[in-house]
């Protein structure tokens, strides 16, 4: 069975269809979504196993990144967002979609409508876009099923990224193992040296999830190495399975064991 996957795009965002292949390739059975879909009634999130919220620049990031989707989400489609996250379907937000996520309250406590973390302008002052070394910790992300401790490389593009909370958000978030990404130097170790950071974000996190798993959020790009070939060092021994493509295929996998 290719379990069913929803691409939700709006307006500004533009990682849609680099995500709607990474999940075709790991066995899902993907639509583009619009958001006025979903709201006319022509499309319903039950309809799908998994949602995905791609990268890129949701209305233009007018007021603050992902807010106006956020918004939308939360306003407009608040009870089939509810009724998703309650079925246990897997929610994934990469860049944008991180931003989103946070906005909505989603994460990190599945409270939809209470924000307590965000995603800030970088301490760099500018849009960073290389890439990056991120460490999986061991959390109880399905998507990273497989994947602790290991040391993987992604790349960043986010002029927004910068994780921040207040401090006992942050306790809570680090005592109940939901930070699932840190950002790393070369021997696997969490930095807040730039460029390793490239954002100077709150105990190098680069991703985190909510208490079940269920729900992840990250800003580097997994969909964006999910071929060999895209890694700018392709050509000099990059070893094993694209470092983004198991991202994707534990999401598979687990829509397939529901």
């Amino acid at each position: 069975m290719k379990p069913p996957v929803c691409v939700l795009r709006t307006d500004g965002t533009n990682c849609d269809e680099e995500t709607f292949y990474a999940f075709a390739k790991a066995g899902g059975d993907c639509r583009m979504v619009h958001v006025n879909q979903l709201r006319s009634g022509e499309e319903k999130l039950s309809s799908y196993h998994i949602l995905a919220l791609p990268g890129g620049f949701s209305y233009g990031d007018d007021v603050h990144s992902g807010k106006v989707l956020a918004v939308e989400l939360t306003s407009l489609l608040k009870e089939q967002l509810q009724e998703f996250v309650e079925a246990g379907k897997p929610v994934l937000g990469i860049c944008n979609g991180f931003q989103v996520l946070v906005r909505t309250g989603l994460l990190p406590e599945r409270k939809i409508g209470t924000i307590n973390t965000t995603l800030m302008h970088n301490d760099s002052g500018k849009f960073e876009c290389r890439w990056v070394n991120l460490l999986v910790e061991d959390s109880p992300c399905i998507f990273t099923r497989g994947m602790t401790e290991k040391t993987i490389s992604i790349q960043v593009a986010h002029g927004e990224g910068r994780f921040y909370t207040d401090p006992e958000t942050l306790n809570r978030i680090e005592s109940s193992r939901q930070v699932v990404f840190r950002y790393c130097d070369a021997g696997g170790k969490a930095t807040a040296l730039y460029p390793a950071n490239p954002n100077g974000s709150l105990n190098a996190i680069a991703g985190i999830c909510d208490e079940t798993g269920l729900v992840m959020g990250l800003m580097p790009h997994p969909e964006r190495f999910v071929e060999k070939t895209q890694h700018p060092n392709w050509r000099r021994g990059i070893e094993g399975d694209p470092h983004g493509l198991a991202v994707f295929q534990n999401a598979v996998s687990y829509a397939r064991e529901m």
